[in-house]
């Protein structure tokens, strides 16, 4: 098996693939939501694209209508369906431009445009070979329109996200959007395998460029499929951790368990230590501190106006913990919560734990393990 061959299976099992992905999107549970509809989209784009070119390095089209030189520009769409992908997760859809009906129009018109130039040159007396050159020719021309028009949105989609966060401030209180910045750099390098690609193509005049093509296919299929199975999983989590947070808005008060030390008090240091830890106890439990990740020994003191080194002493005196272990032991006991509520039957670990207030599935998994002494599934499933 040569090269050619290992990239042509590598072209249709990736459209294959990237076919039954989009079906599972399409019936999942949140398939219908806006944001996953538009990632779809961009993995149907691409699969499309690559089922495209295995089709005519197969010569499946060969002399069937013109459909040998007919090549539908569907990478075109990718990026534009990846903006309105995006603004929707972000919740800002409303707030931004209409961009994606602008090129899906424009595509409409390259699609007509090259099935109008073929048709023309068709009934010239030009040779195949001749026709074939010039074909190649209009469609680099076009490639290079697709590429800057693919590189304008995708840069403006990266401007939104760093610079327009007054607009989405909502969702950074459930996700930190590290997985699209990841996807963002990722596809740095894509644009510079495109560049490359499309400069060996011109260098050759139109002629053997086909495997400058291989390492942009590759990587663009496999970054693509990244970003659809995150899109499913963050997706998920977003959205039952808005139904967490919702519910444990309504959930009844309980009446905090003061964790103060017993025995005599015989100087008013140690009197003061436990008036101050009522309060500072009540004050984290009334308002939920330890559902902020982020929130930190200096945090507390400021809101109480308290110093940070009196609050340590008070928090190690009648709690008999350092304060991270205090507020995890909130933490886990809320997670608990969660993990026995049958309402929650089917909701991911993930969203739990970072909805109980840890900033990550693997910390919670390290703090409720030492905790308790199983991993919080473990701990479900024994009381099921």
């Amino acid at each position: 098996m040569n090269t050619a061959d290992f990239f042509n299976i590598f072209l249709l099992v990736s459209a294959l693939h990237g076919f039954a992905l989009s079906l599972i999107m399409f019936f999942s549970k949140n398939g219908k939501d806006k944001s996953l509809l538009f990632l779809n989209l961009m993995i149907l784009s691409i699969s499309l694209n690559n089922f495209q070119s295995w089709a005519l390095e197969r010569n499946l089209f060969q002399h069937r209508f013109m459909l040998d030189y007919i090549q539908i520009p569907w990478h075109f769409l990718s990026a534009p369906f990846f903006y309105a992908f995006l603004t929707h997760y972000l919740d800002i859809a409303d707030k931004s431009r209409k961009l994606l009906k602008y090129f899906v129009f424009i595509f409409f018109v390259l699609c007509i445009a090259q099935i109008g130039f073929v048709f023309f040159y068709s009934l010239g007396s030009s040779t195949q070979e001749e026709l074939n050159y010039v074909y190649e020719k209009y469609t680099s021309i076009e490639e290079v329109v697709s590429f800057v028009g693919s590189i304008s949105i995708f840069s403006y989609s990266y401007y939104i996200l760093r610079k327009k966060k007054k607009l989405f401030t909502k969702i950074l209180t459930y996700d930190n959007l590290k997985w699209i910045y990841n996807f963002f750099r990722l596809t740095v390098i894509v644009y510079a395998l495109w560049i490359f690609a499309l400069f060996i193509k011109f260098s050759l005049n139109f002629t053997g460029f086909l495997y400058s093509y291989y390492p942009l296919r590759i990587s663009t299929t496999i970054i693509i499929f990244i970003l659809g199975y995150q899109g499913l999983r963050y997706l998920r989590i977003l959205k039952e951790r808005r139904q967490l947070r919702e519910n444990l808005d309504i959930k009844e008060n309980e009446t905090p368990v003061l964790l103060v030390d017993e025995t005599p008090k015989t100087t008013t240091t140690e009197y003061t230590f436990e008036s101050q830890f009522i309060e500072i106890d009540n004050y984290i439990k009334t308002e939920k501190k330890y559902l902020q990740p982020k929130y930190t020994l200096q945090s507390l003191s400021k809101e109480l106006e308290i110093g940070s080194s009196t609050l340590s002493a008070s928090i190690n005196k009648n709690a008999k913990k350092s304060f991270v272990d205090y507020i995890n032991e909130m933490r886990v006991d809320q997670a608990k919560n969660f993990l026995l509520d049958y309402k929650y039957e089917g909701y991911t670990i993930a969203s739990i734990g970072l909805e109980s207030g840890f900033n990550s599935k693997s910390a919670f998994y390290d703090v409720f393990k030492k905790h308790t002494g199983m991993t919080p599934l473990a701990f479900k499933n024994s009381k099921n």
